[in-house]
C-alpha cells in the first residue's frame, strides 16, 4: 500500500522514526526556551519539522500517556490512568502520604484485544522495531506482544533499574562493556535496525520507535558534562540564589533550572538522538523518513529527584497544571513539514496514531484511535474544528498532584478538583501560567465544560478516587511539615552539592565512558 504524497500521487511509503522521552518538561529544549540546557539534535528536528506548540501528553505521568500513543485512546477509556505499579485503594494508605482519598483501582496492562499503532502499521507493511522503556505491562504485556517485531530494552520497569550505565540489569537488553552509555546504547541499537533492515529489505518501510529511559530518575552523567554545566551555571549566575526551592501544597518544587547532573543527562539524550539522526543522512533514508519527537509527561519539579524548572508552565509532572503534561511536540515529514512551522492547535499523543497511519497511506481505524485524529490536514496547511481534550487522573501524584480530571476546548481549561469537588477555569491564551481562576467571572463557561468533561466521563465508565474513612487532618498536617522542613533542608544541601566546584557522588561518576562514538 502506498502512502499519499502531499501532491495526492502515489509515492513510496515513508519510514517512520518515533523517539519518546521520558520526564522531559516542555522548556527542557534550548528550542523550548530553555537557557541552559543544550539540545542541538532535537532541536534540528524542530528546525527541520512541525512544532506544535499545544502539543500535550495525555497524562501527568508516564504508562498512561504511553497507553493513548499506543492505541489512540485518552488514559479514562484504555483505564490505564496511572503509572502502572501504583498502589490503589486501601493499599494506597502504605505510602503514608495521609490524603484526604484513596485512589482508584486501574488496569495493570495494555489491552491486548487492541489494535495498537504498530500492529496498524504493520497491517500496511511495516516492519517494527522497539528500543527503551515500555511500562505497559509485565510478562505477556510486552512489546513484542503488541505489534513490535523486535524489542530492545522493554519490559515493565518504570525506569533504569541498573542506571544510566552498564551493567543495565535490563532482562531485554544485554549488558554492554562496564560504563556503556544506556541513551547512546538504544540509540546504536536503533542505527543497527535501520541499516539491517535497508539492506535486507530496502523496499520495506520500517517504524522504528526509540523509547528512552532518560530523563527518568536516578539522575546520572558524566564528570566531563556535570563540570561543562557547573560551570555554566556559575557563568549565568544561577549558582547565586541561595534558595533553590519552594513549598507547594503538597511537595517543595524547584524554582530554576539549575541541576549540572540532569544538564548532562539530557545533553546525553541529545548525543543519542544525534547519532541516529546522523544514521538516516549517512543510509540516505531522512528524505523518505517522517521524525517524531515528544515526550510522556511534564518535567519533574518535585518529587522523584526534583530536577527541573518548567516555567512559565506552572508545576510539573505528576500535576494537574500545564507544567504537568504539556510537551515538546515535533513531526518532520519530508516534502510535506515546512521547516521550523508552528502550529498552535491544541494536540495529544493520542493523534500519533491516527496521523502516522493516515501518512503511511493506511486507512483509520476510528474504532481503535476513537480519541485521536489524523493531523495530516494541519500538516497540510488546512484547518481542524475545535474539539475537546480530556485527561482523568483520579490518583495521587508521587509529586504532589491531586485527582482531578480536566478539559481543554479552545483557549479554555477547567480543572474538576475531586477533593473539594471544585472546578476551577484558566484561559490558556492570556494566562499560561494559570495565576488567575476565572470560575466565578464566566459560570456559564464551567457549567457548559463540566457537563461535557463528566459527560464523556460517563461514556467511558470512568474510575474516581473514594473518600478514605481513616483521614487524619492532623496525619497529614504533620507529614506536610515534615516535607516543609528536613525534606526542604536535604533538596537544598543537595543542590548546592552539585553546584559546588568540588562535587563527587561518590561512584566514580557511574562507571562512565566520558566519550561518544
Amino acid at each position: 500500500m502506498a502512502a499519499c504524497a502531499p501532491s495526492g500521487k502515489s509515492d513510496k511509503q515513508p519510514n517512520i522514526l518515533f523517539i519518546l522521552a521520558d520526564d522531559l518538561g516542555y522548556t527542557d529544549l534550548s528550542c523550548m526556551g530553555s537557557a541552559y540546557y543544550e539540545t542541538p539534535n532535537i532541536d534540528r528536528i524542530a528546525e527541520e519539522g512541525t512544532v506544535f506548540t499545544n502539543g500535550y501528553a495525555n497524562s501527568r505521568v508516564c504508562s498512561p500517556s504511553r497507553a493513548s500513543i499506543m492505541s489512540g485512546k485518552f488514559t479514562a477509556r484504555h483505564d490505564i490512568t496511572v503509572h502502572i505499579g501504583s498502589p490503589s485503594g486501601e493499599a494506597w494508605r502504605k505510602r503514608k502520604k495521609y490524603t484526604k482519598m484513596l485512589p482508584a483501582d486501574y488496569a495493570h496492562h495494555l489491552d491486548l484485544d487492541y489494535i495498537t499503532m504498530p500492529e496498524a502499521l504493520k497491517q500496511v507493511g511495516y516492519r517494527t522495531f522497539f528500543a527503551g522503556k515500555w511500562h505497559l505491562g509485565d510478562v505477556g504485556s510486552w512489546p513484542q506482544d503488541h505489534g513490535f517485531d523486535i524489542n530492545k530494552g522493554g519490559y515493565e520497569s518504570g525506569g533504569p533499574r541498573g542506571g544510566y550505565f552498564s551493567p543495565y540489569k535490563n532482562p531485554n537488553l544485554e549488558d554492554g562493556t562496564d560504563g556503556e552509555n544506556l541513551s547512546l546504547r538504544l540509540a546504536n541499537e536503533t542505527v543497527e535496525f535501520m541499516k539491517q533492515h535497508s539492506k535486507a529489505q530496502p523496499d520495506q518501510p520500517f517504524f522504528a520507535y526509540l523509547s528512552f529511559y532518560a530523563v527518568h530518575s536516578p539522575i546520572q552523567t558524566t564528570e566531563e558534562k556535570w563540570r561543562k554545566y557547573r560551570d555554566k551555571a556559575e557563568a549565568m549566575g544561577l549558582t547565586a540564589k541561595e534558595k533553590g526551592f519552594e513549598m507547594t501544597k503538597y511537595m517543595p518544587m524547584r524554582q530554576q533550572q539549575d541541576n549540572p547532573v540532569y544538564a548532562g543527562l539530557i545533553e546525553q539524550m541529545d548525543d543519542a538522538v544525534g547519532l541516529v539522526l546522523k544514521s538516516l543522512d549517512d543510509l540516505g533514508l531522512d528524505d523518505n523518513t517522517i521524525v517524531v519527537f515528544t515526550g510522556d509527561n511534564g518535567g519533574v519539579a518535585a518529587g522523584d529527584n526534583f530536577s527541573t524548572c518548567n516555567a512559565p508552565l506552572r508545576a510539573g509532572k505528576g500535576y494537574q497544571y500545564e507544567g504537568g503534561f504539556r510537551e515538546p511536540y515535533f513531526i518532520k515529514v519530508p516534502g510535506l513539514s515546512k521547516s521550523g512551522e508552528k502550529i498552535d492547535y491544541p494536540v495529544t499523543g493520542a493523534d500519533f496514531y491516527p496521523t502516522l497511519l493516515d501518512l503511511a497511506g493506511g486507512d483509520l481505524l476510528s474504532q481503535e484511535h476513537n480519541d485521536g485524529i489524523s493531523l495530516l490536514p494541519l500538516l497540510k496547511g488546512e484547518k481542524l474544528a475545535e474539539r475537546p481534550l480530556i485527561w482523568h487522573f483520579p490518583h495521587y501524584g508521587n509529586q504532589g498532584g491531586e485527582p482531578s480530571s480536566i478539559i481543554r476546548r479552545g483557549d479554555w481549561k477547567l480543572i474538576h478538583f475531586y477533593e473539594d469537588d471544585v472546578d476551577v477555569l484558566y484561559n490558556l491564551k492570556d494566562d499560561v501560567s494559570e495565576t488567575t481562576d476565572l470560575a466565578a467571572q464566566y459560570p456559564e463557561k464551567v457549567e457548559a465544560l463540566h457537563k461535557e468533561l463528566f459527560d464523556y466521563l460517563a461514556s467511558v465508565n470512568a474510575k474516581f478516587a473514594t473518600f478514605d474513612p481513616e483521614y487524619s487532618v492532623e496525619a497529614q498536617a504533620k507529614y506536610l511539615k515534615n516535607l516543609e522542613t528536613k525534606k526542604m533542608k536535604a533538596l537544598e544541601l543537595q543542590r548546592q552539592q552539585m553546584l559546588s566546584d568540588e562535587f563527587d557522588p561518590g561512584n566514580n561518576w557511574w562507571g562512565s565512558v566520558p566519550t561518544v562514538d
